[in-house]
């Protein structure tokens, strides 16, 4: 099956690079990489250019934020699956879509566990993100899958339609909600690392970040989910996460490859 990796980037020179190589290094052979940029101004284009690929597309433009990126990468993507990948983040090993393929040979939805790193030259191991099962009770309960590991068949993004950009932060949360809580799509966990995920992104930085974000996801469960205006999740949510997050070893810090 191709799968097709969307990547939304914007000033990102210091670290698609490490995004863009650890999708080349992918043993799954039928796959692409679609790039949609808001109009870089530093040193990106050069970077994307310089690794130019026959599977990597690159569109530069203006759009309205990293929501409004990623729709336009559906709209591109030619592949049977399709997942997301940030600028700032990288593929764990060389395994991750052979992974995610097989898993998807008899089901709708895949996605996986993220290893949090504090860069992608050290790959120093900071936390690790263990997403476990899904439950019919999941999202009531303030539980949320990764996004970067969240792989889906196109006809379920299809059918559930694209991220509601009048979420600035949350969106994928309310993508992914709206996939996983309102169909009888088959579900997949794979209980291993998928994504080194860099510490310090739009959805993990500040105080008045991580307020906006849970807001933001209420009003999605108000929405689709018929909740209160203030709901239980809006409580567990912080505190779910936060019994997601496992420290590691110090043994299981990680090298870069070639480092």
């Amino acid at each position: 099956m191709k799968i097709s990796v969307v990547m939304a980037s914007f000033n990102s020179a210091k670290t698609i690079r490490h995004a863009i190589d650890s999708f080349l290094r992918q043993s799954h052979p039928d796959k692409e990489l679609v790039i949609i940029d808001g109009g870089s101004t530093d040193a990106t284009a050069n970077i994307v250019h310089e690794l130019a690929a026959p599977n990597v597309t690159w569109l530069s433009e203006k759009d309205d934020g990293i929501y409004d990126a990623m729709n336009k990468g559906m709209a591109q993507a030619r592949g049977d699956i399709v997942g997301f990948l940030n600028s700032d983040d990288a593929f764990h090993d060389e395994s991750a879509l052979e992974s995610i393929s097989d898993a998807l040979a008899d089901a709708d939805i895949v996605y996986g566990d993220i290893s949090m790193v504090a860069d992608h030259v050290s790959k120093k191991q900071m936390r690790i993100w263990k997403a476990g099962r899904f439950s019919r009770t999941a999202f009531h309960l303030g539980w949320m899958p990764p996004h970067p590991t969240f792989y889906v068949r196109k006809a379920v993004l299809e059918k559930v339609g694209k991220f509601d950009t009048r979420y600035r932060i949350a969106g994928d949360y309310d993508l992914m909600l709206r996939v996983l809580m309102l169909h009888a799509f088959r579900i997949r966990y794979l209980s291993k690392t998928l994504v080194d995920y860099q510490l310090g992104g739009a959805s993990s930085s500040g105080l008045r970040s991580i307020i906006k974000s849970n807001l933001e996801c209420l009003d999605s469960r108000r929405r689709h989910l018929g909740h209160m205006t203030i709901d239980l999740a809006f409580f567990l949510k912080p505190a779910s996460k936060v019994l997601q997050i496992q420290w590691p070893h110090k043994r299981e810090v990680r090298q870069a490859p070639g480092r």
